[in-house]
């Protein structure tokens, strides 16, 4: 066990052999530090959290009271491997999120980026790889292997099936079951969810020109609503695709493919609020 003089570590925690604390490290009451975790600096950990398995966490996280990091895959392969748990810089995770260690099968890591907010009950499953300034809000689920871009939102209680992508941008609404692809920007939601537009909000938030987020739903209304193959509309706008990101993330993420269809519209909202 390493621990830096500067950390903070309440009696009643238990920090097992072999974890390392860095400089600044708070350990709150009755909070369990596995053998193999490694907390960066400046890491917060509230009482009655379980950091377990190859696990790294980044600086200046929190995680709150109940939460389980780096714990056991739901799968019924895993067979103790030694699979990895690494969370980047400034996240919060509150209470009662869970987060699994990867899979051999996966790739055998999971991962989850900078400043990210896992609201209470939140789940990252095992082989699940997770951007920056992603929101998962309170019940949120991602089951195994699947991607999320940076800046994603996540709303309460939605699912994602495993081994979707979830682009850059995109908005899932709460309740939502998304057991397709969704394009970066895209807004879904529904007991099935289905494409209903783009996440113009997010977009204006993220600083865009108003003359590229029209651009952009161009390109989107063209290739969505062409009653032809998606990604023959989508290869369409390839010389477009230079000249405007958010347009060149959806195309390449259409052409890229996934194990998965895309999630595609009901009815299309064209929000100008």
């Amino acid at each position: 066990m390493t621990v830096d003089p500067s950390s903070e570590i309440h009696a009643s925690a238990v920090v097992e052999p072999g974890a390392k604390i860095g400089p600044g490290c708070k350990i709150g009451p009755y909070s369990v530090i596995g053998p193999d975790v490694h907390l960066v600096r400046d890491v917060d950990v509230k009482a009655h959290v379980v950091l377990d398995g190859l696990t790294t966490i980044g600086a200046d996280t929190t995680i709150f009271s109940f939460a389980s990091i780096g714990v056991e895959p739901q799968n019924v392969r895993y067979r103790g491997e030694r699979t990895r748990l690494v969370i980047g810089d400034r996240n919060r995770i509150f209470q009662y999120a869970t987060i699994c260690v990867g899979t051999v099968d996966g790739g055998g890591v999971t991962e989850i980026g900078n400043d990210c907010m896992l609201m209470i009950g939140a789940h990252v499953a095992h082989d699940c790889k997770v951007g920056d300034h992603v929101v998962m809000v309170n019940y949120a689920a991602i089951a195994g292997h699947c991607t999320v871009g940076d800046h994603v939102t996540i709303g309460a209680q939605a699912g994602v099936h495993q081994r979707c992508r979830i682009g850059e941008g995109a908005m899932v609404g709460g309740h939502a079951a998304v057991a397709r692809d969704v394009i970066p920007y895209g807004t879904v939601y529904g007991e099935r969810a289905t494409l209903r537009g783009l996440n113009i909000v997010g977009l204006r938030r993220r600083g865009i020109e108003p003359s590229e987020v029209r651009k952009f739903q161009s390109a989107f209304q063209a290739i969505f609503r062409n009653s032809g193959n998606i990604r023959d509309s989508a290869k369409e706008f390839m010389d477009l695709a230079d000249s405007n990101d958010q347009i060149r993330e959806m195309v390449e993420f259409i052409l890229d493919g996934g194990t998965r269809n895309l999630c595609t519209p009901g009815p299309i909202d064209d929000p100008e609020e």
